[in-house]
């Protein structure tokens, strides 16, 4: 039995630079963190007396004899890239809805490739994990995702990931007081609109086609991950809060699909409720929102949404761990 444990994350800045089909040309940088919720997946050998061959577990219970039986795509997909041919049972659980806007499908592939290199033995550096999962979802299961899901859930922690034209990375962890991180941690509620969507939906529209005018938006984008890092070592918090707006106002730009007269609405509301900034986690049209309330203000904000649901959350600095792994000899 093999067990990973793979973190969320909140994308704050640099959201759409991250994406292959622009910093491929022109490089890309977001501003990130992991918190303390996880997606975790186990994996074991199963013997062949079993009816079936392989079990998947996740919202549906799957027990098939081959291989291209299995409905989930990322685990069937992710079975043939490791050429497992043995029975297997998979499980998978995660504290945050999919479809939410916290990167669970990135999330899950690093858990997953994580689980399954261990499974076989094989040591992989975390730059290799979170390029192998890039690879994977963009190339292999040919999601239109951008890189800076599986980077973040890799490595862990508050970070600058840039972007490099030609396609390398860089994960830069911010060189910013505990105690300012910790503030800022507590001015920032996690809340939920209850809509699914599907990211890469949303992101075809605007990642796919980039006129001058989506360029010139997704630069501006960009230049907000400077801007916070600057208010963040100078401890101006509530300047972080006013550049996730401004953002969020530029990202809206990019397609009509981001936001919708619903999600318009909770958000002119937050800010009339106490918030100084926010945003739609993810691509947008759904999900989570993010919002920048200064603690003292809180109490009227989260009354007002007491019908919408607030996570509680903490930044976390782990990035995906292998949890547990037993003595049984596993066979390949």
């Amino acid at each position: 039995m093999i067990e990973s444990k793979t973190p969320y994350r909140i994308s704050f800045f640099g959201g759409g630079s991250d994406y292959p089909s622009w910093y491929l040309k022109n490089g890309g940088a977001v501003l990130s963190t992991t918190i303390d919720k996880y997606i975790y997946i186990s994996c074991r050998s199963l013997p062949p007396f079993f009816e079936h061959k392989y079990r998947i577990v996740w919202s549906h219970i799957e027990n098939v004899k081959k291989l291209n039986q299995i409905k989930h795509k990322s685990v069937k997909e992710m079975l043939k890239y490791f050429r497992i041919k043995n029975g297997l049972e998979i499980h998978y659980d995660g504290d945050l809805p999919a479809k939410s806007g916290m990167g669970s499908s990135s999330v899950f592939v690093v858990g997953l490739m994580n689980l399954l290199n261990s499974f076989q033995k094989n040591k992989v550096s975390k730059k290799q994990l979170a390029k192998k999962s890039i690879f994977f979802e963009q190339n292999i299961l040919k999601e239109v995702v951008g890189s800076q899901d599986q980077v973040a859930a890799t490595y862990g922690g508050f970070n600058k990931i840039q972007f490099k034209i030609g396609g390398d990375f860089n994960v830069h962890p911010l060189s910013v007081k505990r105690k300012t991180l910790d503030k800022l941690n507590k001015n920032l509620l996690l809340i939920y609109t209850g809509y699914k969507r599907t990211a890469h939906d949303i992101a075809r529209q605007y990642v796919n086609k980039l006129n001058q005018s989506k360029k010139n938006h997704i630069q501006n984008i960009t230049e907000f991950v400077k801007e916070a890092e600057k208010a963040l070592i100078k401890e101006n918090l509530d300047d972080f809060g006013r550049l996730l707006h401004e953002s969020w106002v530029e990202k809206k730009n990019l397609s009509p699909s981001i936001t919708t007269n619903l999600i318009d609405n909770i958000y002119n509301d937050a800010i009339n409720n106490g918030a100084i900034g926010g945003k739609l986690l993810g691509a947008g049209g759904g999900g989570f929102f993010l919002f920048y309330v200064p603690y003292y203000r809180q109490k009227k904000f989260i009354k007002y949404f007491n019908k919408l649901i607030n996570v509680p959350f903490k930044f976390s600095k782990q990035g995906s761990q292998i949890m547990f792994k037993s003595n049984n000899k596993i066979n390949q």
